[in-house]
Protein backbone atom coordinates (compact mmCIF):
# COMPACT_ATOMS: atom_id res chain seq x y z
CA UNK A 1 0.00 0.00 0.00
CA UNK A 2 3.08 2.44 0.82
CA UNK A 3 4.93 1.55 -2.49
CA UNK A 4 1.44 2.13 -4.59
CA UNK A 5 0.66 5.79 -2.92
CA UNK A 6 4.97 6.46 -3.16
CA UNK A 7 4.32 5.90 -6.91
CA UNK A 8 1.40 7.86 -7.25
CA UNK A 9 2.67 10.86 -5.75
CA UNK A 10 6.45 10.43 -7.98
CA UNK A 11 3.97 9.80 -11.08
CA UNK A 12 1.85 12.56 -10.68
CA UNK A 13 4.80 14.80 -9.81
CA UNK A 14 7.28 14.01 -12.27
CA UNK A 15 4.24 14.94 -15.02
CA UNK A 16 4.00 18.36 -13.64
CA UNK A 17 6.38 20.65 -16.04
CA UNK A 18 9.04 22.77 -14.58
CA UNK A 19 7.62 25.52 -12.76
CA UNK A 20 8.87 28.25 -14.61
CA UNK A 21 7.20 26.49 -17.75
CA UNK A 22 4.21 25.60 -15.36
CA UNK A 23 3.87 29.97 -15.06
CA UNK A 24 4.60 30.06 -18.49
CA UNK A 25 1.05 27.86 -19.08
CA UNK A 26 -1.06 29.38 -16.61
CA UNK A 27 -0.19 32.67 -18.35
CA UNK A 28 -1.06 32.12 -21.55
CA UNK A 29 -4.33 30.51 -19.60
CA UNK A 30 -4.86 33.48 -18.27
CA UNK A 31 -5.49 35.34 -21.60
CA UNK A 32 -7.69 32.64 -23.25
CA UNK A 33 -9.75 32.84 -19.88
CA UNK A 34 -9.85 36.52 -20.03
CA UNK A 35 -11.04 36.66 -23.75
CA UNK A 36 -13.45 34.12 -22.42
CA UNK A 37 -14.98 35.70 -19.20
CA UNK A 38 -15.22 39.19 -21.42
CA UNK A 39 -17.24 37.17 -23.62
CA UNK A 40 -19.96 35.86 -21.43
CA UNK A 41 -19.57 38.66 -19.33
CA UNK A 42 -18.37 36.90 -16.07
CA UNK A 43 -18.77 39.88 -13.27
CA UNK A 44 -19.48 40.47 -9.27
CA UNK A 45 -19.72 43.12 -6.48
CA UNK A 46 -16.84 43.81 -4.66
CA UNK A 47 -18.11 43.21 -1.23
CA UNK A 48 -15.93 45.94 0.26
CA UNK A 49 -16.73 48.82 -2.28
CA UNK A 50 -19.91 47.87 -3.98
CA UNK A 51 -17.83 48.23 -7.39
CA UNK A 52 -18.96 45.76 -10.01
CA UNK A 53 -15.73 43.84 -10.74
CA UNK A 54 -15.98 42.71 -14.55
CA UNK A 55 -13.26 40.60 -16.68
CA UNK A 56 -10.79 42.62 -18.80
CA UNK A 57 -10.09 40.84 -22.02
CA UNK A 58 -6.30 40.70 -22.51
CA UNK A 59 -6.44 39.47 -26.08
CA UNK A 60 -8.21 42.72 -26.97
CA UNK A 61 -5.83 45.74 -28.73
CA UNK A 62 -5.74 47.58 -25.81
CA UNK A 63 -4.74 44.11 -23.61
CA UNK A 64 -2.36 43.06 -26.19
CA UNK A 65 -0.16 46.24 -26.53
CA UNK A 66 -0.24 46.41 -22.54
CA UNK A 67 1.22 43.25 -22.17
CA UNK A 68 3.66 44.31 -24.41
CA UNK A 69 4.42 47.61 -23.37
CA UNK A 70 4.80 45.72 -19.68
CA UNK A 71 6.62 42.96 -19.81
CA UNK A 72 9.96 44.14 -18.73
CA UNK A 73 8.37 46.57 -15.77
CA UNK A 74 6.30 42.95 -14.84
CA UNK A 75 9.54 41.51 -14.24
CA UNK A 76 11.87 44.35 -12.74
CA UNK A 77 9.07 45.37 -10.43
CA UNK A 78 8.19 42.38 -9.11
CA UNK A 79 8.25 42.69 -5.06
CA UNK A 80 10.28 39.76 -4.12
CA UNK A 81 13.19 39.88 -6.83
CA UNK A 82 14.70 43.16 -5.79
CA UNK A 83 14.23 41.92 -1.95
CA UNK A 84 16.32 38.48 -2.70
CA UNK A 85 18.53 40.11 -4.56
CA UNK A 86 19.64 42.24 -2.15
CA UNK A 87 19.09 39.66 0.84
CA UNK A 88 21.56 37.13 -1.15
CA UNK A 89 23.90 39.50 -1.51
CA UNK A 90 24.92 39.95 2.79
CA UNK A 91 24.00 36.25 3.34
CA UNK A 92 26.18 35.27 0.65
CA UNK A 93 29.58 36.84 2.05
CA UNK A 94 28.72 34.75 5.44
CA UNK A 95 28.05 31.49 4.23
CA UNK A 96 31.67 31.70 1.90
CA UNK A 97 33.93 33.26 4.46
CA UNK A 98 33.01 29.83 6.21
CA UNK A 99 31.03 31.66 9.43
CA UNK A 100 27.76 29.96 8.96
CA UNK A 101 28.88 26.58 8.87
CA UNK A 102 31.66 27.29 12.12
CA UNK A 103 28.49 28.48 13.51
CA UNK A 104 26.36 25.75 13.48
CA UNK A 105 29.06 23.44 14.26
CA UNK A 106 30.42 25.24 16.99
CA UNK A 107 26.96 25.15 18.54
CA UNK A 108 26.51 21.44 18.15
CA UNK A 109 29.92 20.47 19.32
CA UNK A 110 29.02 22.26 22.07
CA UNK A 111 26.38 20.82 23.29
CA UNK A 112 25.69 18.47 26.12
CA UNK A 113 25.09 14.94 24.97
CA UNK A 114 21.48 15.07 27.32
CA UNK A 115 20.37 18.14 24.61
CA UNK A 116 21.89 16.94 21.33
CA UNK A 117 18.92 16.04 20.16
CA UNK A 118 17.02 19.44 20.70
CA UNK A 119 19.86 21.26 19.30
CA UNK A 120 20.47 18.98 16.61
CA UNK A 121 16.48 20.41 15.52
CA UNK A 122 17.09 23.61 16.23
CA UNK A 123 20.25 24.20 14.48
CA UNK A 124 18.42 22.73 11.48
CA UNK A 125 15.75 24.80 11.86
CA UNK A 126 17.80 28.26 12.01
CA UNK A 127 20.07 26.67 9.44
CA UNK A 128 17.58 28.07 6.93
CA UNK A 129 18.80 31.37 7.18
CA UNK A 130 21.34 30.44 5.15
CA UNK A 131 18.73 28.77 2.25
CA UNK A 132 19.65 25.22 1.60
CA UNK A 133 22.80 24.77 4.25
CA UNK A 134 21.15 22.82 6.55
CA UNK A 135 20.91 19.92 3.50
CA UNK A 136 24.67 20.20 2.82
CA UNK A 137 26.22 20.73 6.32
CA UNK A 138 23.44 20.02 9.36
CA UNK A 139 21.88 16.84 8.27
CA UNK A 140 25.25 14.70 8.11
CA UNK A 141 26.89 16.15 10.49
CA UNK A 142 24.02 14.77 12.30
CA UNK A 143 24.65 11.63 11.71
CA UNK A 144 28.34 11.77 12.27
CA UNK A 145 27.71 13.43 16.02
CA UNK A 146 24.54 10.34 17.10
CA UNK A 147 27.03 7.76 15.59
CA UNK A 148 29.86 9.51 17.49
CA UNK A 149 27.94 9.47 20.87
CA UNK A 150 26.72 5.78 20.66
CA UNK A 151 23.04 6.49 19.30
CA UNK A 152 21.74 5.38 15.92
CA UNK A 153 23.11 7.42 13.09
CA UNK A 154 20.04 7.58 11.44
CA UNK A 155 18.06 8.71 13.87
CA UNK A 156 20.34 11.82 14.28
CA UNK A 157 19.63 11.89 10.03
CA UNK A 158 16.30 12.10 10.89
CA UNK A 159 15.94 14.77 13.63
CA UNK A 160 17.67 17.38 11.93
CA UNK A 161 15.96 16.53 8.41
CA UNK A 162 12.85 16.79 10.59
CA UNK A 163 14.39 20.35 11.44
CA UNK A 164 15.95 21.61 8.68
CA UNK A 165 12.82 20.57 6.18
CA UNK A 166 10.20 20.48 8.28
CA UNK A 167 10.98 23.48 9.83
CA UNK A 168 12.11 25.43 6.84
CA UNK A 169 9.45 28.17 7.79
CA UNK A 170 10.18 28.55 11.36
CA UNK A 171 13.30 30.57 12.47
CA UNK A 172 14.59 32.93 14.87
CA UNK A 173 15.99 34.94 12.45
CA UNK A 174 14.79 36.34 9.17
CA UNK A 175 15.65 34.07 6.09
CA UNK A 176 15.77 34.53 2.50
CA UNK A 177 12.62 33.13 2.32
CA UNK A 178 10.47 35.57 3.88
CA UNK A 179 11.02 38.47 2.25
CA UNK A 180 10.42 36.49 -0.52
CA UNK A 181 7.06 35.18 0.62
CA UNK A 182 6.59 38.62 1.75
CA UNK A 183 6.90 40.42 -1.49
CA UNK A 184 4.39 37.54 -3.06
CA UNK A 185 2.18 38.13 -0.71
CA UNK A 186 1.61 42.07 -1.28
CA UNK A 187 1.44 41.31 -4.97
CA UNK A 188 -1.29 39.06 -4.04
CA UNK A 189 -2.74 41.52 -1.82
CA UNK A 190 -2.98 44.40 -4.54
CA UNK A 191 -5.38 42.28 -6.43
CA UNK A 192 -8.00 43.84 -3.41
CA UNK A 193 -5.92 46.62 -2.11
CA UNK A 194 -2.93 48.20 -4.12
CA UNK A 195 -1.86 50.22 -0.91
CA UNK A 196 -1.00 47.09 1.30
CA UNK A 197 1.99 45.75 1.70
CA UNK A 198 3.23 42.76 3.86
CA UNK A 199 6.54 43.18 5.42
CA UNK A 200 9.13 40.42 5.51
CA UNK A 201 8.32 40.18 9.45
CA UNK A 202 4.84 39.23 8.17
CA UNK A 203 4.42 36.57 10.35
CA UNK A 204 7.78 36.77 12.73
CA UNK A 205 6.51 36.58 16.17
CA UNK A 206 4.66 33.25 15.26
CA UNK A 207 8.11 32.24 13.80
CA UNK A 208 10.02 32.61 16.67
CA UNK A 209 7.17 30.34 19.02
CA UNK A 210 6.80 27.87 16.08
CA UNK A 211 10.88 27.64 16.25
CA UNK A 212 10.92 25.98 19.66
CA UNK A 213 7.30 24.67 18.88
CA UNK A 214 8.83 22.22 16.36
CA UNK A 215 11.79 21.92 18.35
CA UNK A 216 10.02 20.02 21.29
CA UNK A 217 8.09 17.95 18.83
CA UNK A 218 10.58 16.55 16.83
CA UNK A 219 12.88 15.82 19.82
CA UNK A 220 10.27 13.87 21.52
CA UNK A 221 9.89 11.95 17.95
CA UNK A 222 13.44 11.61 17.85
CA UNK A 223 13.59 9.99 21.83
CA UNK A 224 10.56 8.54 21.68
CA UNK A 225 9.61 6.71 18.96
CA UNK A 226 12.45 7.12 16.17
CA UNK A 227 15.15 5.93 18.13
CA UNK A 228 13.26 2.93 20.02
CA UNK A 229 11.80 1.49 16.50
CA UNK A 230 15.70 1.63 15.12
CA UNK A 231 17.17 0.17 17.97
CA UNK A 232 21.39 -0.45 18.92
CA UNK A 233 22.90 0.47 15.22
CA UNK A 234 24.77 -2.85 13.90
CA UNK A 235 26.50 -1.44 10.28
CA UNK A 236 29.45 -1.76 9.80
CA UNK A 237 30.46 1.93 9.90
CA UNK A 238 33.43 3.33 11.89
CA UNK A 239 32.91 6.05 14.05
CA UNK A 240 34.08 9.70 12.64
CA UNK A 241 36.50 11.97 14.50
CA UNK A 242 34.37 15.45 14.59
CA UNK A 243 36.61 18.47 13.97
CA UNK A 244 36.67 21.00 16.82
CA UNK A 245 37.03 24.37 15.76
CA UNK A 246 40.40 25.36 15.17
CA UNK A 247 41.70 28.56 17.40
CA UNK A 248 41.63 30.81 14.61
CA UNK A 249 37.61 29.75 13.89
CA UNK A 250 37.09 30.88 17.57
CA UNK A 251 38.70 33.85 17.19
CA UNK A 252 36.58 34.59 14.22
CA UNK A 253 33.34 33.71 16.25
CA UNK A 254 34.50 36.31 18.46
CA UNK A 255 35.13 38.90 16.40
CA UNK A 256 32.11 37.89 14.78
CA UNK A 257 30.20 38.84 18.35
CA UNK A 258 31.76 42.16 18.62
CA UNK A 259 30.27 42.86 15.83
CA UNK A 260 27.28 41.90 16.70
CA UNK A 261 27.32 43.82 19.76
CA UNK A 262 27.99 46.74 18.20
CA UNK A 263 24.93 46.45 15.53
CA UNK A 264 22.68 45.99 18.30
CA UNK A 265 24.25 48.95 20.14
CA UNK A 266 23.61 51.25 17.52
CA UNK A 267 19.67 49.85 16.72
CA UNK A 268 19.51 50.47 20.35
CA UNK A 269 20.79 53.88 19.62
CA UNK A 270 18.30 54.51 17.03
CA UNK A 271 15.22 53.15 18.09
CA UNK A 272 15.09 53.53 22.37
CA UNK A 273 15.18 57.21 22.41
CA UNK A 274 11.78 58.58 21.28
CA UNK A 275 13.53 61.22 18.86
CA UNK A 276 15.62 58.24 17.54
CA UNK A 277 17.01 58.62 14.40
CA UNK A 278 16.10 54.98 13.01
CA UNK A 279 12.24 55.63 14.34
CA UNK A 280 9.25 56.77 11.77
CA UNK A 281 7.69 59.88 10.83
CA UNK A 282 5.70 59.84 13.48
CA UNK A 283 7.84 58.56 16.01
CA UNK A 284 6.81 55.27 16.03
CA UNK A 285 8.77 51.97 15.30
CA UNK A 286 6.09 50.30 13.01
CA UNK A 287 6.70 52.58 10.74
CA UNK A 288 10.36 52.97 11.21
CA UNK A 289 13.11 52.28 8.90
CA UNK A 290 14.69 49.79 10.74
CA UNK A 291 11.40 47.61 9.88
CA UNK A 292 10.54 48.53 6.51
CA UNK A 293 14.30 48.56 5.60
CA UNK A 294 14.90 45.18 7.30
CA UNK A 295 16.47 43.65 4.21
CA UNK A 296 18.84 46.43 3.97
CA UNK A 297 19.87 45.87 7.43
CA UNK A 298 20.21 41.88 6.97
CA UNK A 299 22.65 43.13 4.06
CA UNK A 300 25.00 45.00 5.95
CA UNK A 301 25.18 43.14 9.39
CA UNK A 302 25.09 39.75 7.51
CA UNK A 303 27.86 41.05 4.87
CA UNK A 304 29.70 42.74 8.26
CA UNK A 305 29.63 39.22 10.34
CA UNK A 306 31.15 37.92 7.17
CA UNK A 307 33.95 40.17 5.97
CA UNK A 308 35.00 40.38 9.84
CA UNK A 309 35.28 36.55 9.91
CA UNK A 310 36.58 35.43 6.59
CA UNK A 311 39.54 38.45 7.01
CA UNK A 312 39.96 36.44 10.55
CA UNK A 313 40.34 32.91 9.18
CA UNK A 314 42.02 34.08 5.87
CA UNK A 315 39.09 32.98 4.06
CA UNK A 316 39.25 36.99 2.47
CA UNK A 317 42.44 38.10 1.63
CA UNK A 318 41.52 41.25 -0.45
CA UNK A 319 38.44 43.27 -1.12
CA UNK A 320 37.88 41.12 -4.76
CA UNK A 321 37.33 37.93 -2.42
CA UNK A 322 34.29 39.58 -1.10
CA UNK A 323 32.46 40.58 -4.04
CA UNK A 324 33.34 37.22 -6.27
CA UNK A 325 31.63 35.69 -2.94
CA UNK A 326 28.80 38.05 -3.49
CA UNK A 327 28.94 36.87 -7.21
CA UNK A 328 28.97 33.74 -6.59
CA UNK A 329 26.06 33.65 -4.83
CA UNK A 330 23.78 35.52 -7.20
CA UNK A 331 25.11 32.95 -9.75
CA UNK A 332 22.52 30.58 -7.49
CA UNK A 333 19.78 32.68 -8.22
CA UNK A 334 20.08 32.02 -12.36
CA UNK A 335 17.29 29.51 -12.01
CA UNK A 336 15.29 31.64 -9.82
CA UNK A 337 15.04 34.34 -12.28
CA UNK A 338 14.02 32.53 -15.10
CA UNK A 339 11.20 31.23 -12.97
CA UNK A 340 10.34 34.72 -11.70
CA UNK A 341 10.17 36.42 -15.27
CA UNK A 342 7.11 33.44 -16.08
CA UNK A 343 5.83 34.59 -12.27
CA UNK A 344 5.77 38.04 -13.04
CA UNK A 345 4.04 38.07 -15.92
CA UNK A 346 1.32 35.50 -14.69
CA UNK A 347 0.85 37.70 -11.29
CA UNK A 348 0.36 40.80 -13.41
CA UNK A 349 -1.94 39.35 -16.22
CA UNK A 350 -3.99 37.43 -13.62
CA UNK A 351 -4.03 40.60 -11.52
CA UNK A 352 -4.94 42.96 -14.76
CA UNK A 353 -8.10 40.41 -16.25
CA UNK A 354 -9.70 40.75 -12.97
CA UNK A 355 -9.99 37.05 -12.76
CA UNK A 356 -8.11 36.70 -9.74
CA UNK A 357 -10.51 39.01 -7.84
CA UNK A 358 -13.57 37.58 -9.48
CA UNK A 359 -12.22 33.89 -8.25
CA UNK A 360 -11.97 35.69 -4.85
CA UNK A 361 -14.77 37.28 -4.42
CA UNK A 362 -16.90 33.88 -5.65
CA UNK A 363 -14.50 31.80 -3.14
CA UNK A 364 -15.11 34.02 -0.43
CA UNK A 365 -19.20 34.49 -0.63
CA UNK A 366 -19.41 30.66 -0.97
CA UNK A 367 -17.04 30.54 1.98
CA UNK A 368 -18.93 33.14 4.08
CA UNK A 369 -22.69 31.94 3.09
CA UNK A 370 -21.17 28.03 3.95
CA UNK A 371 -20.33 29.82 7.65
CA UNK A 372 -18.10 27.24 8.86
CA UNK A 373 -15.69 30.07 10.76
CA UNK A 374 -11.83 30.71 10.81
CA UNK A 375 -10.47 27.97 12.61
CA UNK A 376 -11.97 25.02 10.01
CA UNK A 377 -10.53 27.98 7.07
CA UNK A 378 -7.09 27.63 8.72
CA UNK A 379 -7.71 23.46 8.65
CA UNK A 380 -8.36 23.52 5.22
CA UNK A 381 -6.25 25.84 3.94
CA UNK A 382 -2.88 23.93 5.40
CA UNK A 383 -4.48 20.61 4.58
CA UNK A 384 -4.86 21.59 0.94
CA UNK A 385 -0.88 23.24 1.13
CA UNK A 386 0.12 20.23 2.54
CA UNK A 387 -1.25 18.21 0.05
CA UNK A 388 0.24 20.03 -3.17
CA UNK A 389 3.51 20.26 -1.58
CA UNK A 390 3.29 16.79 -2.39
CA UNK A 391 3.32 17.01 -6.15
CA UNK A 392 5.69 20.66 -6.21
CA UNK A 393 8.73 21.23 -3.97
CA UNK A 394 9.27 24.50 -4.58
CA UNK A 395 8.02 27.03 -1.29
CA UNK A 396 8.00 30.17 -3.53
CA UNK A 397 6.85 29.00 -6.55
CA UNK A 398 3.83 27.04 -4.68
CA UNK A 399 2.95 30.53 -3.53
CA UNK A 400 3.20 32.72 -6.66
CA UNK A 401 0.93 30.13 -7.77
CA UNK A 402 -2.00 29.66 -4.94
CA UNK A 403 -1.09 33.05 -3.48
CA UNK A 404 -3.52 35.27 -5.52
CA UNK A 405 -6.53 33.18 -4.54
CA UNK A 406 -5.62 32.60 -0.99
CA UNK A 407 -4.83 36.18 -0.10
CA UNK A 408 -7.53 37.63 -1.70
CA UNK A 409 -9.94 35.21 -0.45
CA UNK A 410 -8.92 35.58 3.12
CA UNK A 411 -8.81 39.60 2.85
CA UNK A 412 -12.10 39.44 1.50
CA UNK A 413 -13.23 37.46 4.55
CA UNK A 414 -11.93 40.07 6.83
CA UNK A 415 -8.31 38.56 7.90
CA UNK A 416 -4.80 40.02 6.85
CA UNK A 417 -2.80 38.48 3.84
CA UNK A 418 -0.36 38.09 6.63
CA UNK A 419 -2.42 35.10 7.94
CA UNK A 420 -3.01 34.03 4.63
CA UNK A 421 0.92 33.42 4.21
CA UNK A 422 1.34 31.88 7.97
CA UNK A 423 -1.32 29.48 6.74
CA UNK A 424 0.39 28.25 3.72
CA UNK A 425 3.68 28.34 5.63
CA UNK A 426 2.58 25.70 7.94
CA UNK A 427 0.99 23.30 5.63
CA UNK A 428 3.70 23.84 3.23
CA UNK A 429 6.37 22.95 5.58
CA UNK A 430 4.73 19.79 7.51
CA UNK A 431 5.38 17.33 4.49
CA UNK A 432 8.19 18.76 3.34
CA UNK A 433 9.67 15.22 5.02
CA UNK A 434 7.55 12.74 2.99
CA UNK A 435 7.68 13.99 -0.59
CA UNK A 436 10.13 12.25 -3.02
CA UNK A 437 9.99 15.31 -5.01
CA UNK A 438 11.55 17.43 -2.32
CA UNK A 439 14.92 18.60 -4.33
CA UNK A 440 17.07 17.09 -1.68
CA UNK A 441 15.17 13.90 -1.34
CA UNK A 442 17.80 12.08 -3.30
CA UNK A 443 20.76 13.53 -1.16
CA UNK A 444 18.53 12.35 1.96
CA UNK A 445 18.59 8.76 0.53
CA UNK A 446 22.33 8.98 0.55
CA UNK A 447 22.60 10.09 3.62
CA UNK A 448 20.59 6.99 4.92
CA UNK A 449 22.41 4.65 2.81
CA UNK A 450 25.89 5.70 4.23
CA UNK A 451 24.83 3.42 7.54
CA UNK A 452 22.18 1.10 6.28
CA UNK A 453 22.65 0.40 1.89
CA UNK A 454 18.81 -1.15 2.45
CA UNK A 455 17.46 2.13 2.87
CA UNK A 456 15.58 3.93 0.14
CA UNK A 457 12.66 5.79 0.00
CA UNK A 458 10.12 4.04 1.94
CA UNK A 459 12.59 3.54 4.69
CA UNK A 460 12.36 7.67 5.27
CA UNK A 461 8.91 8.11 4.54
CA UNK A 462 8.00 5.54 7.50
CA UNK A 463 11.18 6.97 9.71
CA UNK A 464 9.88 10.53 8.85
CA UNK A 465 6.03 10.16 8.77
CA UNK A 466 5.28 10.77 12.48
CA UNK A 467 6.73 13.93 12.21
CA UNK A 468 4.28 15.34 9.36
CA UNK A 469 1.58 13.59 11.30
CA UNK A 470 2.57 15.33 15.02
CA UNK A 471 3.65 18.71 13.15
CA UNK A 472 0.42 19.23 11.25
CA UNK A 473 -1.06 18.67 14.34
CA UNK A 474 0.40 20.61 16.56
CA UNK A 475 1.47 23.60 14.19
CA UNK A 476 -1.80 23.66 13.33
CA UNK A 477 -3.24 23.87 16.74
CA UNK A 478 -0.67 26.82 17.60
CA UNK A 479 -1.95 28.60 15.03
CA UNK A 480 -5.05 28.08 15.78
CA UNK A 481 -4.85 29.16 19.57
CA UNK A 482 -2.64 32.23 18.37
CA UNK A 483 -5.75 33.35 16.38
CA UNK A 484 -8.59 32.80 19.17
CA UNK A 485 -5.82 35.02 21.35
CA UNK A 486 -6.11 37.33 18.93
CA UNK A 487 -2.03 37.78 19.22
CA UNK A 488 -0.78 39.54 16.71
CA UNK A 489 1.16 37.57 13.69
CA UNK A 490 4.42 40.01 13.68
CA UNK A 491 5.64 43.74 14.35
CA UNK A 492 2.61 45.70 11.98
CA UNK A 493 1.43 42.40 10.80
CA UNK A 494 -3.01 42.16 12.68
CA UNK A 495 -4.67 39.53 11.97
CA UNK A 496 -7.79 40.81 10.82
CA UNK A 497 -7.38 43.15 7.04
CA UNK A 498 -8.90 46.23 7.20
CA UNK A 499 -8.17 46.04 11.34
Amino acid sequence: MLKRFLYLIEKGGNALPHPAILFGILALATLVLSAIGAFFAWHGTHPATNDQIEVVNLLSRDGIHRIILSMVTNFTSFAPLGIVLVAILGIGVAESSGLIRAAINFMLLKTPPAFITAMVVFAGVISSMAADVGYVLVIPLAGVIFHSLGRHPIAGLSAAFAGVSAGFSANIFLAPLDPMLAGISTEAAHIVDSTYTVLPTAYYYFMVVSTFLITIVCTLITEKWVEPRLGKYAGDVQREEIEYPTALEKKGLCMVGLVILGWTILLAIGLVPENGILRGDDGGLLNSPALRGIIALLFLSTASVGIVYGYTVGTFKKAEDVINAMGDNIKTLAGYLVLVFFAAQFVAWFNWSNLGLLLAINGASLLKDADIGLVPLIIIFVTFTGFINLFMGSASAKWALVGPIYVPIFMLLGYSPELAQSVYSVGDSVTNVITPLMPYFALIIVYYQKYDKNAGIGTIIATMLPFTILLYVSWTLLLIGWVLLEIPLGPGSPLYYGA
